[in-house]
């Protein structure tokens, strides 16, 4: 499929779903970007349940971004229960020229939702020249250094680097678990196992069944120091900008609990005010001493290869997928 056709059925999908078309395109681009990027799990496959969500009022979709600002360097925005991608398409709009004109800036964004990937959002402010950092909070699945109770969520971080030509070098976006917990539905829609280590049920006992993991907790990326990046994440995200934290915010599966109303946050830095001009020169230093080793590679590397392959070529969607996206889209009542 080509990438805007992925689009489209996501906009459709969405708007017949409750979604106000504002906040459709704006996640249906975000939905087709993952598909282009290698990153089905947050693509069409998501599709279904972002609609489940309009219909349950999950998501509220015809909530509108409010917008404040308080201090010169911090927008905060109000999603209304909505949509995270629209709230922070708005929070966006005015980051870019005041990073630029005062050399950092911030945008809150509270009462919100997933916002899918991470590092799709903070690509974006690379690509315009601006060094990127992001947060995000989720439903708690993390249990705290030494306890069983899920207290934190798997809370992921991002920060993507200008390259000075308009794109971005490197782009890290992770977890605070050792992987996704969309991985791991991922496994439970498709009847597939689990690779031990990635959760523990309800007992406290490792599990290689994704639907028992998900029903306990996932397990923190080198443990106690996996718990610290989830913490730093919920500070970023969720107290800094007046969210719900994850202990107390609805879960994002299912159809229980109402909004989730958690939150993200973002820095915006121009590079060159702290480093007197020399930023690029660094980065490609950076660069080169990474990729010395042939088999070495680069953050974000993954995902631009699956980009350059998906706009030569279209994306290779699963047919059971499309076929669901396309039912959503009400497509299959026009053939």
């Amino acid at each position: 499929m080509q990438i805007a056709e992925i689009e489209d059925i996501a906009r459709r999908a969405l708007i017949r779903a409750g979604a106000r078309p504002q906040a459709a395109m704006s996640l249906a681009r975000a939905i087709a970007a993952a598909e282009r990027d290698g990153i089905p799990s947050h693509g069409l496959a998501y599709l279904p349940t972002y609609c489940e969500h309009l219909a349950c009022g999950k998501v509220v979709g015809t909530a509108e971004p409010k917008l404040s600002r308080e201090m010169p360097g911090i927008i905060a925005v109000d999603a209304g229960s909505g949509f995270a991608h629209p709230a922070i398409d708005a929070g966006f709009a005015a980051l870019v020229s005041l990073a630029r004109t005062q050399g950092i800036a911030l945008p809150a964004i509270s009462n919100s939702y997933n916002c899918g990937v991470l590092g799709y959002h903070t690509e974006r402010l690379a690509d315009e020249g601006l060094l990127g950092l992001g947060f995000t909070n989720a439903p708690a699945s993390i249990a705290a250094s030494g306890g069983r109770k899920p207290v934190l969520g798997t809370n992921p971080w991002s920060i993507a680097v200008p390259d000075g030509n308009g794109g971005a070098s490197i782009v890290i976006d992770q977890s605070a678990s050792v992987v996704a917990k969309s991985e791991v539905a991922k496994r439970a829609r498709e009847g597939k196992p689990i690779p031990p280590g990635w959760t523990l049920g309800p007992d406290g006992e490792p599990t290689t069944d994704p639907n028992i993991g998900l029903k306990g907790t996932m397990l923190p990326a080198g443990g106690y120091k996996g718990v610290g990046s989830a913490l730093l994440v919920e500070l970023m995200a969720a107290c800094l900008t007046g969210a719900t934290i994850g202990a107390k915010a609805s879960p994002f599966s299912g159809t229980a609990g109402g909004p989730p109303r958690t939150g993200q946050c973002f820095i915006a830095i121009a590079p060159d005010g702290a480093s007197g001009g020399e930023f690029k020169a660094r980065c490609s230093e950076l660069v080169s001493a990474l990729t010395e080793e042939a088999s070495a590679h680069i953050p974000g590397e993954g995902r631009r290869a699956a980009r350059n392959k998906a706009e030569r070529e279209g994306v290779v969607v699963d047919p059971g997928i499309l076929e669901k996206a396309s039912v959503l889209a009400g497509m299959d009542e026009a053939r």
